[in-house]
């Protein structure tokens, strides 16, 4: 997957040789001063051999090769740091650079989905009669108001026009449904909610557990003829009788202040609302508009939901912060992925989990190569097709990232290197104080020396990802969620030296001797068999790759009186396709014994959540247990699947067929 020098580097001998290094040339300095230019000489040459003895010569060749990459990166932190600083220092909130923003090209698209479209004048008209309306309806700082409705033009602009009002809005994720949505509404303490004409069925089964919440239904143009839902106001009426003058709060808010709530994705159990100041969402588009080198001329395609940072924040970001025009969809296809970038001449494009593979999935067509995207943006495209979908699609350049919602822990993989979704200069690593720890790949448990710190992992070493947080910066502040019970259980102590905090990323991840980071695994995803840890990432790979590039979730499930987990494979197959012979043999060929899913699953549909990741947390509960779903077993003398009978299920919890 990445280069491996055959040397390995120790740091005492790293930070020797800097010591040695710099004395020497403020030894040359000095002899040049006084004009010794035989001593000069001798210098020089005793530089050179001690620079190409040892090991210190592999240091100077991942200098040279990593030279450039390292200069691009730090430009682009720097860039990215220091306008920061200076907005915050100026005290920019989104609202008040939205109002920059919207004055510079007013009549130009802010948003664009289908044939509708809203110019930046539009956007911030509607925005200030937001404010003046839930101003008039009592609604006062502080207070939280949830946004539950479908991706369109207008959808920013309502939180924007609540944030005039320094009311903060919780963006809920349009899938939830019953508990889980009245959940998000009580942990965020909603004092209202705005839903889309389109969720008015989701509204409706629960009215009756929230009666103490006012229900607000905004249809937007073009369903203005929508039901109202009983109980509840039209809002889209009622705006209509606002001013669309300038809304100005008489106490504008700060940098630091509270702006969204954005709940995480909930693969693992009920979602958290994490929170997102108003400096973290300048944060988040600035650097990846800099890092991408955009400019406000480009055209954003951003086909994700908007209640998530992907789409809402980064994606919309674009737009909000940069001034970009952002082209939106509101549910997410494959087959008109590249239609739409081609159409509306998109110049940069943005993905997110799987959708890369289902692009691939989809028939060749003319789109492939006829549209003007010059760079794609986003996380989560695997490095198994990573070549093959940059070839198919004729993509100039790919900007892989790596980031949390609420995390202070973002890499950017800036050169396209395959499969890579970040680096750290391993010259000056301590610019950016991100860290990779020994622990239980099994447990997530982190490993400590014996003075109590972390073990910091070498190159090639898989650890848990750990960034440092600084509240004094604004690239490294950890803001947490609603729930600050939640916060504490992210924050790690006492890392590398006595009382300091870092934010615990939770996935496990392996660095190259260049500085290259790769996605290993999520902790607790990786099991143990056999005596061997399986990597469920990497297996999920392999297993894609065999089934045509159909959905797969690998997961490890206990056996009574069996040591460690075997692997189990769910695999989405709507279509009832599924070879699984040919599976059988890919999977043999393919993987070490240990690593060879023992179960299969089939599914009628992809397990996957509102941002393309898929789900594991019911399907691990499920284990093996035989119901609807066909269930299958790796027949340990055929190296076959055959279906799981009743008796087969009860001989092995029996401990009667040997595994």
């Amino acid at each position: 997957m990445s280069e491996k020098p055959e040397v390995r580097f120790e740091e005492a001998e790293r930070r020797k040789g800097l010591i040695l290094t710099l004395t020497a040339i403020l030894c040359c300095t000095l002899c040049f001063v006084v004009r010794h230019y035989t001593a000069l000489l001798s210098l020089v040459v005793i530089l050179t051999v001690f620079l190409l003895s040892g090991d210190r010569y592999q240091w100077i060749y991942i200098c040279k090769k990593t030279f450039f990459r390292d200069l691009l990166g730090l430009r682009v932190l720097l860039a990215t740091m220091f306008r920061i600083w200076l907005w915050e220092r100026n005290g920019t909130t989104v609202v008040t650079r939205w109002e920059e923003v919207a004055k510079m090209t007013p009549d130009k698209p802010a948003f664009i989905m289908a044939d509708r479209s809203l110019t930046f004048r539009e956007g911030d008209e509607l925005s200030n009669r937001i404010a003046w309306y839930f101003k008039r309806q009592g609604f006062k700082r502080g207070e939280v108001i949830a946004l539950f409705m479908e991706t369109q033009p207008e959808y920013v602009f309502l939180w924007i026009g609540l944030a005039k009002l320094r009311v903060t809005t919780a963006l809920v994720n349009t899938n939830l449904r019953g508990s889980q949505l009245i959940y998000c509404l009580r942990i965020a303490g909603c004092k209202a909610v705005i839903f889309g004409a389109e969720m008015t069925e989701a509204i409706k089964s629960i009215q009756n557990e929230i009666p103490d919440i006012p229900l607000f239904q905004f249809n937007p143009p073009g369903e203005e003829s929508a039901p109202i839902l009983q109980d509840t106001i039209p809002l889209s009426t009622e705006l209509t009788e606002m001013s669309s003058e300038s809304y100005s709060d008489p106490e504008p808010a700060k940098p630091r202040d509270t702006l969204l709530y954005i709940y995480t994705s909930g693969t693992t159990g009920f979602p958290k609302a994490a929170i997102i100041t108003n400096i973290r969402y300048l944060l988040i588009p600035l650097g990846v508009h800099n890092s991408a080198q955009l400019s406000s001329s480009d055209i954003v395609y951003d086909p994700l939901p908007l209640h998530h940072t992907a789409g809402g924040v980064l994606g919309a970001g674009q737009c909000i912060v940069l001034g970009c025009t952002v082209v939106l969809r509101r549910k997410f296809s494959a087959s008109n992925y590249w239609k739409d970038v081609a159409n509306y001449k998109c110049t940069a494009a943005q993905y997110i989990g799987e959708i890369c593979r289902y692009l691939l999935t989809v028939p060749p067509s003319a789109y492939d190569t006829a549209h003007t995207a010059k760079v794609l943006i986003g996380n989560g495209l695997r490095p198994q097709i990573w070549e093959e979908f940059v070839e198919r699609f004729n993509i100039e350049r790919v900007l892989e990232f790596y980031g949390a919602t609420e995390g202070n822990s973002n890499l950017v993989n800036l050169d396209s290197k395959v499969g890579a979704i970040g680096f750290l200069s391993r010259t000056v690593s301590s610019i950016y104080p991100l860290t990779l720890v020994k622990c239980d790949e099994i447990t997530g448990e982190i490993l400590r020396n014996e003075s109590g710190s972390c073990i910091t992992c070498g190159p090639h070493e898989p650890g848990l990802l750990l960034g440092k947080i600084e509240p004094k910066k604004a690239i490294l502040t950890f803001a947490g969620y609603a729930d600050k019970t939640a916060s504490e259980k992210k924050m790690v102590r006492d890392v590398r030296v006595k009382g300091d905090c870092y934010f615990n990323t939770g996935d496990i991840l392996v660095m190259d001797h260049f500085g290259y980071f790769y996605f290993k695994d999520r902790t607790g995803d990786t099991f143990r068999w056999r005596g061997e840890n399986v990597s469920t990432a990497e297996v999920e790979g392999v297993i894609s790759n065999l089934i045509g590039l159909k959905d797969a979730v690998v997961y490890g499930v206990s056996i009574p009186n069996i040591e460690g987990r075997a692997g189990m494979a769910a695999i989405a197959d709507p279509e009832k396709k599924l070879d699984l012979e040919s599976l059988a043999t890919g999977i043999k060929t393919s993987l070490p014994a240990y690593a060879r899913p023992l179960f299969l699953r089939i599914l009628p549909a992809p397990p996957l959540t509102a941002t393309f990741k898929l789900k594991k947390k019911e399907l691990v509960e499920q284990a093996f247990s035989l119901g609807t779903d066909p269930v299958y077993f790796l027949d340990q003398k055929t190296g076959k699947y055959v279906p799981l009978t009743q008796k087969m299920y009860d001989d092995i919890m029996q401990g009667n067929i040997r595994l």
